[in-house]
């Protein structure tokens, strides 16, 4: 039975899945989109630190007014309505809650919403990548331990990669790269949020209309994002990084299969198996055609004349070789898809892409340099960005992950270009999420 025609049934016999939502901005107003329109389905309650900024959510995607309510959990399910309030732990902690969505951005948030779901035995859908890149594989740990379903959300690009990376094996091939597109020239890893919509291509009025969040918005550009997708794909998928973060080839979608290839087969790979990100600009900063830039992709190989003879004979566009094909998808729709993560994990018990080892980490390195006393702001922001590392070269490196980069003060000279350790910050070692980290680090390290 198809997710659908079960959240269907779910509806007629009126069960449905009963959703609770920390965190309605953007992405969380994506999802709210959603509900009213798919069956079997009951969003029970919204956690936001600021309620009138939720109830404004739901009423710029179309709620009427009289669905949200200040009433208690109990009575907004008895009336068929969403609570809306500030007090995430009460979320939580309510039976009726099947799963929740962490949806805040906010990493080190993000992991005590996640801890807390699991202890009250909640599936977790984690639209905040940033926590899963730096201790993923610990919650999805601690997610099994507890008997509950820790998901990536599908919608976001690394699910969605996920997914084409267990289609590609599924059907027997291997995988030879996949990742994400991305616009991307060196000199935006430096990027600040003054400087970021002039990169981005749209104006700062146009910015200030649409109520965007230039940080948010530095941290895609600055290639703090792509890096942090690119871990928890590695992660979830074993895929491989390469040694000295990602290269960001330039290329059109036709140019993903020659460009996506081994070294020693004309492609830019370290080997086979890795995680790559493709840009849509040339170096001269000239935009390239049929970009990938907003979507997600997949290389495999025919390993046999065969299934290359397949491929020609079907009219598949692969690399010169005949043998590298690629399958993409040129868009996602982020929060409007979080549903098909809701419904697989508590329907068919499956994530929609979860970490199963700790193969990637995100380093936060500095923009420019840094003195003592100064104050990191996370990615996006002044101070530094994310580079992808491979887990055990980070690990040897005492590398700081750029997700607990956040309001910690510098202790001695970073120089721009260099990437942090733990000996050049103070940090509050008494947050779950730090310690969470530290576990991860003794329990899961990975080989040299």
């Amino acid at each position: 039975m198809s997710l659908h025609q079960q959240l269907q049934q779910r509806a007629a016999t009126g069960r449905p899945i009963r959703v609770g939502l920390i965190g309605a901005g953007k992405f969380g107003a994506m999802y709210l989109a959603q509900v009213p329109r798919t069956p079997g389905v009951h969003l029970a309650a919204i956690a936001d630190l600021s309620p009138d900024n939720a109830r404004a959510s739901l009423a710029r995607v179309g709620w009427p007014a009289e669905r949200a309510s200040a009433a208690s959990i109990d009575a907004a399910l008895r009336a068929g309505t969403t609570h809306v309030g500030d007090d995430w732990q009460a979320l939580v902690r309510h039976p009726a809650i099947d799963v929740v969505v962490e949806c805040t951005g906010h990493p080190i948030a993000a992991v005590d919403h996640c801890l807390a779901a699991f202890e009250q035995r909640k599936h977790v859908v984690n639209v905040t990548v940033e926590a899963d890149a730096f201790c993923g594989p610990l919650l999805a740990r601690r997610a099994a331990a507890a008997g509950v379903v820790y998901s990536l959300a599908f919608g976001d690009q690394p699910a969605l990669i996920c997914d084409l990376v267990d289609w590609a094996r599924t059907c027997g091939f291997p995988v030879v790269a996949a990742g994400r597109g991305h616009k991307w020239l060196p000199h935006f890893c430096e990027s600040t949020p003054e400087t970021v919509w002039g990169y981005y291509g749209l104006t700062p009025e146009q910015a200030q209309r649409g109520g965007l969040n230039p940080k948010m918005f530095n941290s895609f550009l600055d290639g703090s994002k792509p890096a942090i997708e690119s871990t928890a794909v590695a992660n979830a998928t074993g895929l491989a990084v390469p040694a000295a973060g990602l290269q960001y080839p330039p290329g059109s979608i036709a140019d993903i299969p020659n460009l996506t290839r081994p070294r020693s087969q004309g492609g830019v790979l370290e080997h086979s198996g890795m995680v790559e990100v493709i840009s849509c600009l040339r170096p001269d900063g000239t935009p390239i055609d049929y970009d990938i830039r907003m979507g997600v992709w997949v290389t495999v190989e025919a390993e046999t004349d065969y299934i290359k003879h397949c491929f020609e004979e079907y009219n598949v566009h692969t690399d010169d070789s005949g043998r590298y094909f690629t399958l993409y998808k040129r868009w996602h729709l982020i929060g409007l898809e979080v549903g098909f993560s809701v419904a697989s994990v508590v329907l068919r018990g499956e994530a929609t892409g979860a970490a199963q080892g700790w193969h990637a980490d995100v380093v936060a390195t500095a923009k420019r340099d840094l003195r003592p006393g100064e104050l990191l702001d996370g990615e996006g922001g002044y101070t530094v960005w994310g580079k992808l590392q491979p887990a055990a070269r980070s690990l040897a490196q005492g590398g700081l992950p750029l997700g607990l980069a956040h309001d910690v003060r510098v202790v001695r000279p970073v120089a721009r270009g260099q990437m942090l350790c733990w000996d050049d910050v103070a940090i509050d070692a008494g947050t779950r999420a730090f310690q969470v980290r530290k576990a991860l680090e003794t329990q899961l390290a990975p080989a040299g």
